[in-house]
């Protein structure tokens, strides 16, 4: 079980980069036990679905909170004051009877600069956060991008930097990503080789959301079916992210 400030401010900083950092997301969800602390999250268009676990259970975030205005909260935590040695206890009230979390109390080593952080609670948290049921896909292609691949396709959106969406296809054991119409202005590369399973039914996907996670600190595993979902899982090594991404209707 993880305590102390400085553990606890590397995970708010993990937390908000790997939400908010995608620039689509500021409110995110989280539900602690003894024995496990997960976040949930989704974009406001719907565009992109978060699930997230915490290796090891952060003791303070026993309970279940909202943590709005992420932008804040970003805001709060880059702020040097805070860098070294900063305090951050989690507040609590009382409601029924019972003590929940508040929010955060950020204040520096001299005590001379402070600043709170308030929660959601968990009746408001569920109410705007509607958690949507993911049942599961058959993952027709399962590969780790390379640092070279995501850089050519950092060129290849670039290139055709008018498109949000492009489309995934398999041939010859490669997955290819096409841009464009090839009525007009078009591209496409293999994105990843030697891949196992077929992907034909030719989605489209949100060249911003899926160049925003990949961009992302950590470990990466990337996950399509050819029934219309893309899974791209990032584990920054304190946290296990599992980003799930709906096919657009062109």
């Amino acid at each position: 079980i993880l305590t102390g400030e400085f553990m606890k401010f590397d995970y708010l900083k993990d937390i908000t980069q790997h939400t908010y950092g995608l620039g689509i997301i500021d409110l995110v969800k989280v539900t602690g036990t003894k024995t496990e602390t997960s976040i949930d999250a989704m974009s406001d268009d719907r565009s992109v679905i978060v699930q997230a676990k915490v290796h090891k259970p952060i003791a303070d975030f026993v309970g279940q909170f909202g943590m709005p205005n992420l932008t804040k909260l970003n805001i709060i935590l880059n702020i040097p004051e805070y860098k070294d040695d900063a305090t951050i206890p989690v507040t609590t009230v009382e409601k029924n009877g019972n003590k929940v979390l508040a929010g955060l109390h950020f204040e520096n080593t001299a005590g001379d600069f402070k600043n709170d952080y308030r929660f959601m609670s968990a009746e408001l948290i569920n109410e705007q956060l509607k958690q949507v049921k993911f049942k599961g896909a058959k993952w027709n292609v399962e590969f780790e991008p390379s640092v070279a691949n995501i850089q050519r396709m950092k060129f290849m959106a670039a290139a055709n930097s008018d498109e949000t969406t492009f489309v995934a296809k398999t041939e010859n054991n490669n997955l290819y990503f096409y841009f464009g119409d090839h009525s007009s202005h078009a591209g496409n590369f293999v994105f990843a080789s030697g891949v196992t399973g077929t992907i034909a039914k030719g989605f489209n996907w949100p060249v911003s959301v899926v160049l925003s996670i990949l961009g992302l600190p950590g470990d990466k595993k990337f996950q399509i079916s050819d029934e219309g979902a893309a899974q791209i899982t990032v584990d920054s090594g304190l946290i296990s992210y599992t980003y799930i991404i709906p096919a657009h209707q062109k």
